[in-house]
């Protein structure tokens, strides 16, 4: 396994300084990882926006194409908990680059489908693949990166997965708005094939000498368990299946979800270490992070129908206003080192996730007469305070994460993100067609969507619970001793 580097500058000193960084965050190495994930985040933005030019090329209610992200976020939970033991056992640098070429090959198959099956296929091939890159990815910076540079080390990793977003509403808009959808999956291509040289070259095989056996029980339960329950949530208030059906997916999931909390107990290589969520600024991060992530899954499929279904604009009008989220997310990742030194971890996700409920609550009350100045100041606010909650998210996870543990963790938590989006987007299709419903109508319109962004703000409010309940303290690990020393003698001198 790689060592972890010497440790450098002081996280807060360094960039007040202006002083060089460490060597770990001068080479290439988060920014080459980051750029293979720049794939997942520019497809699933891009593709958000797509949705309602897709479905009526394939002839399909908007509404019910969440499924082509749903299925993709789900088929990520289920192969996630064999992501850290395929790295472990074959080293990460032979996963993650298998994982590039098979998310690449399942992109060129979604622009080739011609049918609704053909394109699920497609997705769930493509979430199968980027259920190893994104956490074996994560796994190979953390195994090189020492703990108090990882909150800048995060930062630099999804720099460049942010220009993803940044770049994805307005280049997918143009595509859809002027050319074919099918070019928003072959727009990979070149990427994955950069991806493949850049990572062959530079990044470090790292891998574990004693690997643990296959957990293979452990797998087939995780694995039919989420798919029973997430299949089951996103086909509630559908005429897809018979409600028989669905409750039969959700309950046989559930049970399966407690089967393997009992078999976890008595295996001695689980693939899910439910032993980390003893650990409590793990927890807060995986579970009380769930509820924001359903919001952060819930609104680039809402706001899509929202602004060309109900609004009446183009891919490439709402393209270029979320846009903007995107453009003030990557702004906030230069800024959340100093205001986490400054705030701390706990102070910053609490106050934090009132802010961004509220703006996820915000978005209802948007109407076909809002001026457009105004959408682009509240998607700016609601774009820069997430960025902040998912960096800050991110790194308080592994805080208190030993070296050994940080395979079982960057699996668990990154299985826990994909889920609770999963979710999200599951649970505001639901909204929706409980809202049109009640309306006794098929057409959407700014009424029945408004009262699905209150809902995923009160879902995203209940993570405070967790964040409160913190230790003051928390996340101290990720910063050198320079800076726990500084706040010791600031905290001393106060209590004179």
């Amino acid at each position: 396994m790689v060592d972890a580097p010497a440790d450098g500058p002081d996280l807060i000193d360094a960039i007040a300084a202006d002083r060089p960084a460490p060597e770990a965050f001068s080479s290439l190495v988060p920014a080459i990882i980051g750029a293979a994930l720049m794939m997942q985040t520019l497809n699933a933005t891009v593709l958000a926006n797509a949705l309602p030019t897709m479905a009526r090329s394939l002839h399909e209610d908007p509404v019910h194409l969440n499924t082509a992200i749903t299925v993709y976020l789900l088929a990520s939970a289920v192969f996630l908990p064999i992501s850290g033991w395929a790295a472990d056992r074959f080293g990460a640098k032979k996963v993650f680059l298998f994982a590039i070429a098979g998310y690449a090959s399942a992109c060129a198959g979604c622009g080739l489908a011609q049918t609704l099956p053909e394109l699920l296929l497609a997705r769930f091939c493509a979430g199968a693949a980027g259920a190893m890159m994104g956490p074996v990815g994560r796994l190979v910076l953390l195994r090189s990166t020492a703990k108090h540079n990882l909150v800048r080390a995060m930062s630099v990793l999804t720099m460049p997965a942010l220009l993803g977003p940044v770049l994805g509403p307005p280049i997918g808009g143009f595509i859809v708005t002027y050319g074919s959808w099918r070019w928003i999956f072959f727009l990979n291509l070149p990427i994955a094939l950069l991806g493949v040289v850049l990572v062959t070259r530079f990044i470090p095989n790292v891998r574990e000498e004693g690997v643990r056996p296959l957990d293979w029980t452990g797998l087939l339960l995780t694995g039919v368990g989420m798919a029973g329950v997430v299949y089951g949530f996103e086909n509630l208030g559908r005429s897809a299946l018979p409600p028989w059906a669905v409750a039969g997916m959700m309950v046989g999931g559930a049970a399966c979800l407690t089967a393997y909390v009992w078999h976890s107990r008595r295996a001695e290589h689980a693939i899910l270490d439910l032993g980390l969520l003893k650990i409590h600024t793990f927890t807060a991060s995986v579970v009380g992070g769930a509820f924001m992530r359903m919001g952060m899954g819930a609104t680039p499929f809402m706001l899509a129908l929202l602004l060309q279904v109900a609004f009446g604009l183009s891919a490439l009008q709402a393209g270029m206003m979320t846009f903007a989220s995107a453009a003030a997310a990557l702004v906030m990742k230069t800024c959340a080192p100093p205001i986490l030194g400054r705030f701390g971890f706990r102070r910053t996700l609490s106050v934090n996730a009132v802010i961004v409920a509220g703006t996820f609550m915000a978005y209802g009350l948007f109407n076909p007469s809002t001026p457009h100045w105004l959408i682009y100041v509240v998607l700016l606010t609601g774009g820069f305070f997430r960025s902040l909650q998912f960096t800050a998210l991110n790194g308080v996870a592994y805080a208190d994460i030993d070296q050994a543990q940080m395979s079982r963790a960057s699996t668990m938590s990154t299985m826990g993100q994909q889920l609770s989006q999963s979710m999200g987007i599951g649970l505001a299709a639901t909204l929706l067609r409980l809202m049109m419903a009640n309306a006794h109508t098929r057409v959407l319109s700014a009424a029945t969507i408004a009262p699905a962004f209150v809902a995923i703000g009160l879902v995203a409010l209940v993570s405070t619970l967790f964040f409160i309940a913190l230790p003051a303290n928390a996340g101290a690990s990720l910063q050198s001793s320079a800076v726990r020393d500084v706040r010791s003698v600031r905290r001393e001198r106060l209590g004179r």
